[in-house]
């Protein structure tokens, strides 16, 4: 008699958000189990997507509101979990937008922006005890990238890992930017860091893409054309030009090709540790022809 194999199970912190969605949607595609994890659940559809109201393949999801800073709220949820993937970090932080948007002065709202460092959550993620919520650690609450970025990442990492949670996927970066504060990029390598050496049983696939857009965002589509035309820069120089562009350097890519890539990095043992921008691609284009047998 025939079997049926089991369906894979995946868990997405960020599930609602720009990428996070999109990989529900590929892994739906796959026929995979999905639970999206974030504090209100189902996503806003016009602000992620272009679809006005929840496209069909969503019915398919679980989408449960929960505080990543407060397992408790979802441990049962990696119970049974093949893979998890954290999709929450941080772009800029509340400074930053504070200045951008005229509500902070320039020079005291840069000047913390681009401090050396900030706290992350209220205590160590790696020492947190059963039954303890993290807080963030900043005297006003702000939502760091040490937070976000790295401490975020690392407590659900402790929790899969301790749920028997085989593969980690951490939405990473291919790079910092000039624009940007450098504990961007350096939280979130602070964060593979510790995820790769502290649980080592977990297979741990560290994606690092670079800008990301989608028509359904029309503001992403010149900021790409620009960042492509740094890309073509860089490649003309051998990619020399990396140490000042940063990520400005690395080839942009459309949202639902670095989700497929994710889904396909998790689907394969073989991917593990970071995964630049050319094996994204490639990875994508895998699952891609996968699809179209």
């Amino acid at each position: 008699m025939a079997t049926t194999a089991a369906k894979k199970k995946l868990v997405v912190c960020g599930g609602n958000g720009f990428l996070g969605s999109r990989i529900c949607k590929a892994a739906v595609a796959r026929d995979w189990d999905v639970t999206s994890i974030s504090r209100s659940g189902e996503p806003n559809w016009p602000s992620v997507s272009s679809h006005q109201t929840a496209p069909s393949w969503s019915k398919s999801v679980t989408w449960r509101a929960a505080n990543i800073l407060q397992p408790e709220s979802y441990k049962a949820d990696l119970e049974g979990a093949d893979a998890v993937v954290h999709s929450m970090g941080i772009l800029l932080e509340a400074d930053y937008k504070g200045v951008l948007t005229g509500k902070e002065s320039p020079i005291a709202g840069m000047r913390r922006a681009f401090s050396a460092t900030k706290m992350g959550s209220s205590a160590n993620p790696l020492d947190r005890k059963s039954g303890e919520a993290l807080e963030p650690g900043e005297q006003d609450g702000q939502l760091t990238y040490e937070l976000m970025n790295r401490d975020s990442a690392v407590i659900l990492a402790k929790e899969a890992n301790e749920a028997k949670v085989s593969a980690f996927a951490y939405i990473s970066a291919a790079a910092g930017a000039p624009i940007l504060p450098g504990r961007y990029i350096s939280t979130k390598r602070e964060a593979e860091s510790t995820i790769s050496t502290t649980f080592p049983r977990m297979r741990s696939v560290f994606i690092r893409p670079g800008f990301l857009f989608d028509s359904s965002r029309g503001f992403t589509m010149p900021m790409a054309a620009v960042t492509y035309g740094g890309f073509l820069a860089n490649s003309l120089t051998g990619g020399n030009l990396t140490w000042l562009m940063g990520a400005g350097g690395a080839k942009p890519l459309k949202a639902d090709l670095v989700a497929e890539a994710v889904v396909e990095g998790l689907a394969d043992e073989q991917v593990k540790g970071p995964v630049e921008v050319k094996e994204i691609e490639s990875l994508a284009n895998r699952a891609w022809r996968k699809g179209m047998l």
